[in-house]
């Protein structure tokens, strides 16, 4: 599926071929379905068939690469991915017989290498696929074309889509996220509601702070029922209900904010992860602030000036007491900054 628009504007075009591989060295290309014109196709077949031989191909794990090809006449981002058929390589499994199964490679091509910030979100569609792929003519027809054509509606605009939506009030969404408040959707469509699900997924520090930290703040959040926050979406405009917000996420709202002016969606992924780098080192420095506090109460003092003036100091206070919990010194800091926050 060529993009009707340039690759300046972020997006997409995606191709798909059919691969069965007895071997690395044994192996046949088939083409399921594509967009792209017959000699960008084959140089895109060309580079798979070389991926292929030297086995750099994991299944259900993509790829990021930059592309050469004929139209345009320019290198492309291509994201990659193989994998089988779910319900045929569960009974491949089961019969010991792995390689007669067909295998499949996906490949998605935008603008530039750019696809790479969103490879987790294209592996999990590529899941959804592997789950509903269905080798009749009907199904590819019906289901898994259409699939295809609207991969980078469903992948890579999702963020955009909820930063159009909340304008201002993405603060609120940001703290949530960062916080793990949970969030109710009420009277949103579909999409809208799996957008808000994936913006708050991809916000949150998940992966960057200890599990058990998550889970003990997932706990604690879902504990305190009168901090569920509430998205009405009935209006034209998303109303909150027990919506919180601090300086930290007001300031970084008005970065994405002012990003929508381009609409870029890769922008607004590297601002999303800025702002969760942001976050943790300051979680980073409030623990280092901390340990200095056990033993020194000028750095109990840097501890409470640093909360004061981070603009996140609710959050991090959160997360610090979660961490500390089974440690005596640091939770009497953590207790004392508590008391000093609140007064």
């Amino acid at each position: 599926r060529s993009s009707q628009q340039g690759a300046d504007s972020g997006n997409g075009s995606p191709s798909s071929a059919a691969a069965e591989t007895p071997s690395s060295e044994d192996f046949s290309l088939s083409l399921l379905d594509t967009n792209l014109p017959a000699e960008a196709e084959t140089e895109l077949r060309s580079f798979i068939i070389k991926r292929l031989t030297k086995g750099a191909l994991f299944e259900g794990m993509g790829n990021v690469a930059s592309v050469g090809l004929s139209i345009p006449e320019y290198r492309v981002g291509c994201y990659y991915c193989r994998f089988q058929q779910e319900n045929l390589l569960e009974m491949a499994t089961v019969e010991s017989d792995t390689n007669n199964a067909p295998e499949y490679v996906v490949c998605f091509l935008g603008g530039s290498e750019k696809e790479d910030t969103f490879r987790l979100e294209l592996d999990r569609y590529i899941q959804s696929l592997k789950i509903n792929l269905d080798l009749e003519q009907k199904t590819l027809e019906t289901y898994v074309n259409p699939y295809f054509r609207s991969w980078f509606e469903n992948a890579i605009c999702p963020i955009q889509r909820v930063v159009q939506l909340f304008q201002e009030k993405l603060a609120f969404l940001l703290h949530a996220a960062l916080s793990y408040t949970p969030v109710e959707v009420k009277n949103a469509d579909e999409r809208t509601e799996k957008d808000i699900s994936r913006f708050l997924a991809a916000a949150s520090l998940q992966g960057l702070v200890q599990e058990g930290t998550m889970t003990s703040l997932c706990i604690a959040m879902t504990e305190e029922q009168h901090k569920s926050m509430i998205i009405d979406c009935s209006g034209p405009q998303p109303q909150l209900h027990n919506a919180e917000s601090n300086r930290f996420c007001e300031d970084w709202m008005h970065a994405f904010v002012n990003g929508a002016e381009g609409g870029n969606p890769f922008l607004f992924r590297q601002i999303l992860e800025n702002f969760k780098l942001k976050a943790i080192q300051d979680i980073n420095n409030l623990k280092r602030f901390i340990r200095q506090a056990e033993m020194n109460h000028y750095a109990l003092f840097k501890c409470y000036m640093f909360l004061k003036n981070c603009g996140s100091g609710d959050i991090l206070l959160k997360i610090v007491k979660v961490e500390h919990a089974e440690m005596p010194e640091a939770r009497n800091v953590v207790t004392v900054l508590e008391e000093f926050m609140r007064e």
